[in-house]
């Protein structure tokens, strides 16, 4: 009988599940806020436990540990106390599995190396052969990866290297404050997100039972409006709907600039234009805007949820986590 592989990414604002076989979650969990509670959230995310995990994580730079170190240790005593008897392996930008004691020593390559079991899984399943680009655009943060004959190419392996080489840009669509990306004549204060602006603007849907929000009420239009209009200096009396449908559409076209700009940006690193852009996230929806060019056909692009579901679109790097870890 097959193993039943679960690749787990362990995220600061969610954890995402995923096998290689078209299973995948993923659940809200804000670490930062709750480390004592994560291997709770493990198991119920879990619900049946594997023959084998393959770990990943960027949870460790949440600012509730010291270090990054004490975050990846943290993290690992948790996997092990919510699954204390199933054989675990942890990805390394090393593009190699470790044990969780070897992890532990090595924490420098398996802390937020997500991107990397994921951008690894890209290039040798899509880009065997010449330069490819995968683009992840999720909740909190965007990656752009240069691939290359079957390999991750990055310039950084870490995330002050991949901020510097703008592999990595923190912005993403639901979790970034809006005062981040249109600074003058709003309030500098987390009253609202890119989940509001794209709620306004009627690229996400309702949802009542989310309140991953900034005031913490529902991801509702509604209440978005009220959140976008405290950046403004009024609330949802004060300040019309068409006034914060502006201001989400600045919030969005300064966004979609800035991952434009680094998409452009990192294409300029390869030998020749990319002959395949993967992307995939929760945010993925961001690069169909009519709005945003890329400097390639739009041919190249391939959509991870137009072959897969939205569920292993956003934990993408959980399932390449299970995939490699099935080789």
């Amino acid at each position: 009988m097959a193993k039943n592989i679960i690749g787990l990414d362990i995220g600061g604002a969610n954890l995402k599940a995923a096998d290689a076989h078209g299973w995948a979650r993923t659940i809200p969990f804000e670490l930062w806020k709750r480390p004592t509670e994560l291997a709770g959230a493990l198991v119920s995310l879990i619900v049946q436990p594997p023959d084998q995990l393959c770990v990943t994580m960027t949870g460790e730079l949440c600012d509730c540990f010291p270090t990054k170190q004490d975050g990846v240790s943290a993290i690992l005593d948790a996997v092990d106390h919510a699954f204390p008897k199933i054989p675990t392996r942890v990805w390394s930008t090393a593009e190699r599995w470790l044990s969780p004691a070897e992890a532990r020593v090595d924490w420098v390559s398996v802390a937020a190396a997500n991107w990397h079991v994921l951008a690894t899984y890209a290039a040798r399943k899509w880009v065997k052969q010449g330069t490819g680009l995968l683009v992840d655009i999720g909740s909190t943060t965007s990656d752009i990866i240069p691939l290359n004959e079957g390999k991750a190419s990055s310039v950084g392996l870490t995330d002050e290297m991949r901020l510097e080489s703008v592999e990595l840009v923190y912005t993403g669509a639901r979790r970034t404050p809006i005062c981040s990306l249109v600074g003058e004549k709003v309030c500098a204060e987390l009253f609202a997100t890119t989940l509001d602006a794209y709620l306004l603007l009627g690229r996400i849907s309702d949802d009542e039972s989310c309140r991953d929000t900034a005031d913490g009420r529902p991801a509702t239009r509604p209440y978005a409006h009220a959140r976008m209009a405290r950046m403004l200096g009024g609330d949802a009396a004060t300040i019309s709907e068409s006034q914060t449908m502006i201001l989400a559409q600045k919030s969005i076209d300064q966004q979609c600039r800035m991952i434009t700009s680094a998409i452009r940006h990192v294409a300029d690193t390869l030998a020749a234009p990319p002959d395949r852009v993967i992307v995939c996230g929760s945010g993925a929806f961001i690069l169909r805007q009519a709005s945003l060019t890329v400097p390639f056909s739009p041919t190249r692009l391939l959509y991870l949820a137009d072959h897969w579901s939205e569920a292993q679109s956003s934990a993408a790097c959980a399932v390449a986590a299970a995939s490699l870890g099935d080789d």
